[in-house]
């Protein structure tokens, strides 16, 4: 669970970068709960997480991933050479 809520974060934050209206829609001092449509085990876990790190009446937002593209490598140009 925790491995797959650093993935969906990241992405996120990545989304972010290239959507920075939706920022805007975010306080600063947000708890962001990351949720996966379909997996309402992982989304059970990630709305605990957010509460649990919740101080006070501070506000918690849901920001629930539809779907996810497969992951592609970036690389441009590779070389493969026998070392030994």
């Amino acid at each position: 669970m925790v491995e797959k809520n650093l993935d969906l974060t990241f992405e996120f934050e990545k989304y972010v970068l290239d959507h920075p209206h939706l920022a805007d829609r975010i306080p600063r001092n947000a708890v962001v709960c990351v949720r996966l449509e379909g997996d309402e085990r992982f989304n059970r876990w990630s709305r605990q997480l957010a509460e649990k790190q919740r101080k006070g009446q501070q506000p918690v937002f849901c920001v629930t991933i539809g779907k996810m593209r497969p992951v592609r490598s970036r690389i441009e140009e590779l070389r493969v050479e026998r070392a030994a």
